[in-house]
């Protein structure tokens, strides 16, 4: 998307210059222009879609209220911070509540957190985020997380100075619904999908492939066994709400234990298939995760298919190379504990 030239927007009934939480009555649709702005490189479909709804609700007046109760994008931005100065809206950043299951701690995402172009290197971003670390530590949270673009080194100096560590670096990969998939002969591995039962071993699986300490299984995905355990009530919510997960593993020998899995993610609203893969860290990756990926899209050819994994896993990235997927986003996972 090419970078427009867009003016601040003015903010009426300004008190002053400076940091001050959203109000979202006023703020929406000048939000929505900076945030469309700042990152307009950048945006994916989540994002642009989030930006249509904020000038939606910029229309609801006296309505925000209540919405604001049962939207989690309009939370997410009543919870946040904007910067003013010269009576225009320059600076962002929203606050969301991640809902990481009680165990883990309460966890805030910091998200948008943006500077029109104009107004950068004012130390802007800095008042910013210190004014949403000290509201999140006053809420008792035990984390921050956020995602940066890996090529986006000024973002990362500043979370650098707020002492964020670095987790891991996923890439984000896409395949389009229109290629064929690659000939291959039959499969050496047998691919079913996981019983029920089994959730106890897929869980094992994943603390020992993808500790939390390195991003768990992906972006808002620890790895904890409600991720793997849903109760009836929970899969009847996800049926009515048309999402499903399948997951596919691949056993040993004797059948008992899970040396691969695959998930795959469907949404409504979201037209492409979200698939994440993780292999045993005591076997040899390559062959196991060519398997599964090859029943993936063989099974899903007429579908997009999104993948989020490791940037690391050179292994995996030629695979994914290899069946048509491309490279759209490289970001760093970020973690500051409280």
């Amino acid at each position: 998307m090419t970078r427009i030239g867009v003016r601040p927007a003015a903010m009426p009934n300004m008190l002053g210059d400076g940091v001050r939480p959203v109000n979202l009555r006023s703020d929406l649709r000048p939000l929505a222009d900076l945030i469309e702005l700042v990152f307009a490189d950048s945006m994916d479909d989540y994002g642009r879609s989030a930006v249509r709804e904020m000038r939606f609700l910029s229309h609801l007046g006296y309505g925000l209220k209540l919405i604001t109760t049962m939207n989690e994008l309009a939370l997410g931005i009543s919870l946040g911070f904007v910067y003013v100065m010269d009576g225009q809206l320059v600076g962002n950043v929203s606050v969301y509540p991640a809902n990481y299951p009680r165990e883990l701690g309460e966890t805030c995402i910091l998200a948008n957190v943006g500077v029109h172009p104009d107004y950068q290197r004012r130390g802007i971003g800095q008042e910013l985020m210190d004014a949403s670390q000290a509201m999140i530590r006053k809420r008792g949270a035990s984390r921050i997380i956020l995602q940066v673009n890996c090529d986006n080194i000024p973002a990362q100096r500043l979370y650098d100075r707020q002492g964020f560590v670095y987790e891991r670096a996923w890439r984000v990969w896409r395949r389009a619904g229109f290629f064929r998939p690659p000939v291959s002969g039959k499969g050496k591995f047998h691919i079913t999908r996981a019983r029920p039962g089994e959730w106890p071993a897929e869980y094992a699986l994943a603390l020992a492939a993808r500790p939390n300490r390195l991003g768990g299984l992906g972006w808002l995905k620890p790895v904890h066994k409600s991720a793997f355990y849903s109760a009836p009530w929970r899969r009847l919510l996800n049926l009515l709400s048309l999402k499903s997960v399948e997951r596919l593993v691949i056993r040993d020998g004797g059948g008992k234990r899970i040396l691969a899995s695959c998930w795959l993610e469907r949404e409504a609203g979201f037209g492409a298939i979200r698939a994440r893969l993780f292999t045993s860290p005591g076997v040899e990756p390559q062959p196991y995760a060519e398997a599964l990926l090859g029943n993936v899209v063989s099974r899903y050819d007429g579908a997009s298919i999104v993948f989020e994994h490791p940037r690391d896993d050179e292994a995996m990235n030629e695979l994914l190379k290899t069946h048509q997927f491309k490279v759209r986003r490289e970001l760093w996972h970020m973690r500051l504990d409280l």
